[in-house]
Parts: C-alpha cells; structure tokens; sequence
C-alpha cells in the first residue's frame, strides 16, 4: 500500500473513531460510520439501517456484525460501482476500513461466507429468544395500562426504547435475509414475517393511533373520538376496493383506503390525515356536545363546519370565477360525501409540497380530482385515475404535483439569486395568479404538460 493511501485510511479510521453528536430515531447517540451514509445514496436509509444494527450487535456476535457491513457494501456498491457520487468514495473507503477491523478482530484463520447465511438465521433465533420478543409487547401493554395510576413512566419509556430498539434490530436481520437468499425455512419466514408486522407502530408518531389500536391510549376512548372513527367508515355508495388492496388487520377499511387506491397517495399522507380528519370532526363535536349514544354518532353540524372551514377557498374561488363548484347543490351533498371532499382536499394539500404556497393552484387540482373521483363513484369496482396513473404505477405526487414543482424550481434557479429583474422570470405569486382567470382551464386535465405555463425557462449562464 502506498504512503497516500496509508494516511487516507489513518484519516477515515480517526475520523470514525470520533461519535457524533447527533442521535438515531431511538434517542440514541449514533457513532461509527452509521449515519455517514452519502446523500447520493438512493437506497441510503436500508444501508444506514443496517450498519446501526451492525453497531447494535457488535458485542453480541462480531461474526454477524461483519455480515451486515459487507452486505451494506455490497448495497452500495451496486447503487454506485465507480463510486461518482458525492462522498461516496469516502464512504465505502470508511467502511471498508470497519469490516477490516471486524476481521483482524477474530482469530486468526480464514472465514467460510458460505455459512453466513446460516449464521444469520441461527444469531436470528438467539436474539429473539435473549430479548423475549414474544413477552415484550405485552408487558409493555400491561405497564401502559396501569401507569396512570402507578406513575411508573420511567419505567415504561425504557420498556419502549428497548421494543423499538430490538424490532427495529429484528427488521434488519430479516430485510438482510431476504435479500441474501430466498430459501429461508417456512416456520422462520412466518416468524420474521409476524415480527415486521409489529414494527408498523415505530415509526408513528400519531395522538390517535388508528393504525396500531393495541396501543392504550385514553384519547381513543373518548365518544366523539369514536364516532368521527365511525364516520369515517367504508360506505355503501363507494366502490368495492381489488382483493389484494393492503388494509391493516388492526382497523377496518375507510374512505381514506379508497382515496388512496384511486389517486396513490403515498402511505404516510394518508394515516396522517386520517388522524387530522378525526381530529378536526372530535373537536367540532366536542364544541357542540358529546354523543351519549352507546354507538356514539357524529352530528351534521359537527361536519358542516369541517366541510365549511376546509373548502373556504375553493368555494371562494368558484364565486370568483362564477364556475358552478363539483356538487350541484350543497343541501343535496350528504355527510359521508362531505367528509369525503374534506379527506380528498387535505390529502391533495398533504402532499402538495411547495405548491401549497399556490393555493388557488390547490383549487384547481381538487376541482378536477373531484369530478374525476365522481367518475369513479359510478363504477362497481374502484379504478385508478387517469389523471395519476403511468407506466409506473399510480402516483398523486409524480402526476401532478412533480411537474408543477419541477416548473416553480426552474423559474427560482433563475432569478440571479433574487438579483434578476421580476419581469425575468416568474415567482409564486405569478404562478398562482394564473389560475385566478378562466384561462387556467386551458391547462386540462390531466395536465396539459405541452402548454406554455409549463415551460422551463433557459438557464442564465453563470
């Protein structure tokens, strides 16, 4: 090795050795080289999960925790081989230096890999076993229930730091060996498949954990809670939704499902709004009286101001342009129909991104999905929407929300830093005063992406 290269891998090596002041989604402090993945990376959060894991069970098994360092290699190097990206280069330079370091730990002889498949699944049992997942969850449940009146919450956040930390170390491992092999034994496949499961609650952050109802939690007790739940039900006017469209075992199939199916909206939006909804129609019924029924039911009132306070803008808009709005008559539009506008709007302005500084923009996209989802609702079966829908797949946020994006960064890119002159290229309020005059209809719909609103301008030379 020569004299650079020596002193490069001397620097990568102190440079690691330093932990970062930072923390991992546990609270935990990260260090090591997890943490340091590149940016340039596409698949960087599965390489960065795995070297925290490796980080996790250092001490426990090296042997595996040099697995899942090589196998991040691997993953990096086939995202990027001649390493172009961005700190890239640095990144495997620091990782390789790691698994060498695992290796010169061990003794001294050579390693069979042909084994470490089989390592995997047997450090897999262990983990299991050492940690009691199977009791784990349970315990935590029954500590929760009982820590309002015993006040043990310190003992309860560490019951729940460690779930997580022993889940999420759990996803890894089996994310690991399926990528690995395909011939994972059918009782450990069902085990790893029944763990990952458990693992869709360690990322939510909801107050009303309607996606994870096992977790106690007092708010979802409360009758108008309940009922803007119920309201929110699968009714008998919409579509059937295909066989094998994924719904958690946990709660029943909403409204929010179909929307979902028919437009693609990304996962995350939906359980977020899904929780906003209910939300702001437990509180408006909270303002009004709280249902005593034994099925606590949600009043008209109660939804009529959610609906009201939500399409404020576009029932302005509307009255602006003197368009008829996508109902003909507002004292025709039932309840479940209304929730339905009001679930439609606020996932469209959910992943909106920077076009929501474009609130008129926002009106026009809802008014077209609406009536395209009135199309929908006609139909016995559910169909994706023509307005979302590629080669790729259904997509909201890549049909109509990307080359809306994609147009305002072009014009910001050009405006000298602020220095050019407004006349020079267009800023929010030029996109947005667009649509305040019929001629925004030119645009059609599904975007009419030849017109000249969605021209980039050329590039000012720097």
């Amino acid at each position: 090795m020569s004299r650079v290269e020596d002193l490069w891998e001397r620097l990568v090596r102190a440079a690691l050795r330093r932990e970062r002041t930072g923390k991992d989604a546990l609270g935990q402090p990260v260090s090591g080289i997890a943490g340091y993945v590149p940016s340039s990376l596409a698949n960087n959060r599965d390489i960065d999960a795995i070297l925290r894991a490796a980080d996790e069970i250092q001490e426990e098994d090296p042997n595996v925790s040099r697995i899942l360092c090589e196998h991040a290699y691997s993953l990096a190097q086939n995202l990027d081989p001649n390493s172009e990206g961005r700190g890239v280069l640095q990144f495997k330079t620091g990782l390789m230096s790691v698994i060498k370091q695992k290796l010169a730990k061990r003794e001294v002889g050579t390693i069979d890999r042909s084994q470490d498949i089989t390592r995997l699944q047997e450090f897999y049992k262990r983990y299991r076993e050492k940690n009691n997942v199977d009791k784990l969850r349970e315990e935590e449940m029954l500590l929760r229930e009982s820590v309002v009146f015993s006040g043990r919450l310190g003992e309860l956040e560490r019951k729940t730091v460690k779930r997580k930390r022993v889940f999420a170390t759990l996803k890894v491992l089996g994310m690991v060996l399926e990528q690995l092999t395909q011939e994972i034994p059918a009782e450990l496949k069902q085990v790893i498949d029944s763990d990952a499961a458990m693992t869709d609650d360690l990322v939510a952050y909801n107050i009303v954990p309607l996606d994870a109802p096992t977790v106690a939690n007092a708010i979802v007790s409360f009758p108008e809670v309940q009922a803007a739940v119920s309201a929110l039900k699968y009714f008998g006017d919409l579509p059937r939704l295909p066989e094998d469209f994924p719904i958690p075992p946990s709660r029943n199939i909403d409204m929010l499902d179909f929307l979902h199916f028919v437009f693609g909206f990304q996962k995350d939006n939906v359980s977020n709004q899904r929780e906003h909804i209910v939300l702001l129609l437990a509180n408006e019924q909270s303002r009004l009286g709280i249902p005593d029924e034994n099925e606590p039911k949600l009043g008209e009132a109660a939804v009529q101001r959610v609906f009201m306070k939500s399409l404020d803008n576009y029932i302005k808009w509307c009255d602006y342009l003197c368009i008829q709005p996508v109902w003909s008559s507002l004292e025709a539009v039932g309840k479940e129909k209304k929730i339905l506008f009001v679930s439609l709007y606020l996932l469209i302005w959910g992943e909106a991104a920077n076009i929501r500084f474009l609130p008129e923009c926002l009106c026009y996209i809802f008014h077209h999905m609406a009536r395209e989802m009135d199309e929908i609702l006609r139909q016995q079966t559910a169909q994706p929407a023509n307005s979302c829908t590629s080669e790729n797949g259904v997509s909201f946020l890549d049909q109509v929300i990307t080359p809306l994006y994609e147009v305002v960064a072009a014009e910001a890119a050009n405006n000298d830093n602020g220095r050019a002159p407004h006349s020079a290229w267009r800023n929010y309020d030029d996109f947005n005063e667009y649509f305040w005059s019929l001629h925004c209809f030119e645009l059609s719909w599904p975007w009419r992406k030849s017109s000249s609103f969605f021209l980039k301008p050329t590039p000012r030379s720097k």
